[in-house]
C-alpha cells in the first residue's frame, strides 16, 4: 500500500498545518498527514512548520508562546490532532528540533489505537534516530536529508548505514530516486518515501519506481496518480 500523504494537511485548500487543513486532508482521501513539531513555551508538541512566523505585524516565536497562546493563531497541538481526528491515518512529522521527539512520542502512546506504530518520526541527523532506535521502538524513524543529501555514488553505504541503525524509512526528494535506487532502498529493508511530488508526472514517475510514500500539497492529484497507477495492468 503507497500511502498518500498530505503535506502540511491538504494545504492547497486549507491553512497549512491547521486541524482544517487536516481533516481536509483525511476528508478527501488520503491516508497520511504530514507536519512539524516544535516545543511551545510550555512544553507542549506543537504543530508548525517554522520557529517563527508572522501573523499581521507581529512576529509569533514558538517556543516563547504558550500552546494557549499558539492555538489563538489556529496553530494545534499534536494531542488536538489526535482528539479531533483519531489515530487511523499515518502521521509522518519532521521533528524540527531533537528536544521535542520524546514528547512526541508520548502523546502518540497517550492517544492509543496504534497511534504510535503509524508515527513517523523525521529527522535530517542519523546519528540522533540511531542514539533514539531502543527509547522509540514503537515507533517508525526516518531519515530525511533534504534535497541532494545522499549521492548516488554514496547510496549503497547509506542504505547499509540506515538498515544497521534500524532506521525504518528513507525520505528524499522526488528527484533524487530512481528505479535503482528504490530497488537498494528495499533491498536493505528500508521504505522509499518521495517528497515535493506536486506534479502528476513527478507522482506517477515515483509510483513506476516502486516508492513507498508520497508528499503532496495537492491531495486531488496525489490520489488521482495513484488511481491511475493502480489501473496500469
Amino acid at each position: 500500500m503507497v500511502i498518500a500523504f498530505a503535506h502540511r494537511g491538504a494545504r492547497s485548500e486549507r491553512p497549512e498545518n491547521t486541524l482544517a487543513a487536516f481533516h481536509r486532508g483525511l476528508e478527501m482521501g488520503a491516508n497520511g498527514l504530514e507536519s512539524d513539531a516544535w516545543l511551545s513555551a510550555d512544553g507542549e508538541v506543537v504543530l508548525v512548520h517554522d520557529q517563527a512566523f508572522r501573523r499581521g505585524l507581529r512576529k509569533v516565536r514558538v517556543a516563547q508562546s504558550t500552546a494557549a497562546e499558539l492555538a489563538e493563531h489556529e496553530v494545534p497541538r499534536l494531542a488536538d490532532l489526535y482528539a479531533e481526528c483519531g489515530t487511523d491515518f499515518e502521521l509522518s512529522i519532521d521533528a524540527k528540533e531533537e528536544a521535542v521527539i520524546g514528547p512526541m512520542v508520548e502523546v502518540a502512546r497517550s492517544a492509543g489505537g496504534g497511534a504510535p506504530g503509524r508515527l513517523w518520526v523525521c529527522s535530517p541527523d542519523l546519528e540522533v534516530l540511531r542514539a533514539r532506535r531502543l527509547e522509540l521502538a514503537d515507533v517508525k524513524l526516518v531519515h530525511s536529508p533534504g534535497f541532494g543529501g545522499v549521492t548516488p555514488a554514496g547510496f549503497e553505504r547509506h542504505a547499509s548505514d540506515l538498515a544497521a541503525a534500524h532506521v525504518d524509512a528513507l525520505n528524499l526528494h522526488h528527484s533524487d530516486w530512481s528505479l535503482g535506487t528504490v530497488t537498494l532502498a528495499h533491498r536493505f529493508d528500508l521504505k522509499a518515501f518521495a517528497w515535493d511530488t506536486q506534479e502528476m508526472r513527478h507522482l506517477l514517475r515515483a509510483l513506476r519506481f516502486g516508492i513507498d510514500g508520497v508528499f503532496s500539497d495537492r491531495v486531488d492529484r496525489m490520489l488521482a496518480a495513484i488511481g491511475e497507477w493502480r489501473a496500469v495492468p
